[in-house]
């Protein structure tokens, strides 16, 4: 599709020229505001199997060097208690953060001791969704999303992922176990493998239809360029002409019809339509947390966001436990954020949720959408994106839904290029770990 290649090569540009990091003296992130309301991100790093495609901090799990990770990470969430944070929320992320069960539980448990946590979301992979790990996780999770991408066996042999999780025979049943233990289970889904076909997703969309999950998210693969060259080794070359076919099939299957059984919550997350869902409509699994406009963020390779400004925390894990041993935080650079970027990011941010408020913008930032943001709001009615485009709010088409997907996927694979400059510092053996094929580990 022509406009969307028009569209991934003008966000590519712009995150290229805007997310770039600069080294900080700051130890400490800034002062928590009191009018504000904060999730905590909590980055473990650690994964028994490395991805191809991922681009966050993560290595191959050792327990001697996770577990004094978790009590780094503990003593850096008291740091920002001294700064004047509390938290309502939490959302672990990884990496695996179930990879050491009886540590993410301590950790859990004294953030719950020391802040006003009202739920805590974490992720977890298939095979962690055991009774042993799943009755540690009762009532200290309320929202679990577990990383499946897909059900075919041959997707998940070239991931490397069916020896460490099972089959997908395997990953359907424990699903289904799992599910009565958190208020939320979600299930991660991707699509727009390069070979993936259209009779795999068709199977995956069934076989999520019958798993019993509250929630499933279906992202497109993005990628950076440092995991390009693994990933189409392993994977084969991308394919985006596919992309919005199967974009199209995805929102079809789940939201299409007179009755459906899913409805649309962002842009690729879908609740069930069912009673529990009725109930809380207003809960939400999504890896980035947009819920939240600003949040501080731990862990090595954490990306905090706060004040207009990204702050990237150290990649490498034994500078890490050094500076936190040592009383300071694990900043390392950051990224400002222009005005017209904090505008860009809120109307990219905005659509993802389906719905921009023009009211609100222009209370944020002074300035209506149109005069803020000329050329995306040119480019988006031309090509029809808006079912709503009065002096209220923005709303999508089936078209403008797809196209913010191109914006978000490209803003993504910006972060993930952000990741790329700070893990590119790394020395060492941990440039190795980081670097070589460490998916055998």
């Amino acid at each position: 599709m022509l406009s969307e290649r028009l569209l991934t090569k003008l966000i590519k540009n712009m995150t290229k020229s805007h997310l770039a990091m600069v080294p900080t003296t700051e130890t400490h992130l800034p002062q928590a505001d009191p009018a504000r309301k904060y999730m905590l991100y909590m980055h473990v790093p650690f994964c028994q199997v490395l991805c191809p495609y991922c681009s966050f901090n993560r290595y191959p799990y050792r327990e001697e060097v996770a577990r004094p990770y978790f009590e780094s990470m503990r003593k850096e969430m008291l740091m920002l208690k001294d700064l004047g944070y509390d938290f309502e929320s939490i959302y672990v992320g990884g990496g695996t953060p179930t990879i050491m069960i009886d540590e993410l539980c301590e950790t859990l448990d004294l953030a719950r001791e020391t802040f006003s946590i009202k739920e805590v979301s974490s992720e977890t992979n298939p095979n962690h969704l055991i009774p042993e790990y799943l009755e540690k996780m009762k009532g200290r999770v309320q929202r679990l999303s577990v990383g499946v991408q897909s059900f075919d066996d041959e997707l998940l042999k070239q991931m490397d992922r069916y020896k460490k999780y099972g089959s997908g025979a395997e990953i359907l049943e424990r699903i289904g176990e799992a599910a009565p233990y958190f208020d939320s289970l979600n299930v991660d889904m991707i699509f727009n493998f390069p070979s993936q076909t259209e009779d795999i997703l068709f199977s995956d969309l069934e076989k999520i239809s019958l798993c019993g999950c509250q929630q499933t998210t279906f992202s497109p693969l993005y990628i950076s360029n440092a995991t390009t060259q693994k990933m189409v080794e392993r994977l084969g070359a991308m394919d985006y002409d596919k992309e919005y076919r199967f974009y199209q099939i995805i929102d079809g299957v789940l939201t299409g019809g007179d009755d459906p059984l899913f409805e649309r919550r962002t842009l690729w997350t879908f609740n069930r339509n069912n009673e529990l869902a009725e109930r809380e409509r207003s809960l939400m699994v999504d890896e980035y947390a947009v819920q939240y406009d600003e949040y501080p963020a731990i862990g090595s390779g954490a990306i905090t966001h706060l004040d207009g400004t990204l702050y990237v925390n150290t990649f490498s894990l034994s500078e890490y436990s050094s500076w936190i041993e040592s009383g300071r935080m694990s900043v390392k650079q950051k990224c400002l954020m222009s005005k017209t970027d904090l505008m860009r990011y809120q109307f990219v941010l905005n659509l993802y949720n389906l719905r921009l408020d023009k009211k609100k913008f222009q209370r944020v930032f002074g300035t209506t959408v149109e005069n803020g943001l000329p050329m995306e709001m040119a480019f988006m009615r031309a090509h029809r994106a808006f079912a709503t485009d009065d002096e209220s709010e923005l709303t999508l088409t089936p078209k403008g839904r797809y196209l913010t997907l191109v914006m978000y996927r490209q803003f993504l694979s910006g972060l993930n290029n952000l990741r790329d400059q700070a893990r590119a510092a790394l020395t060492g053996d941990e440039r190795v770990l980081q670097f070589e094929d460490a998916a055998g580990a």
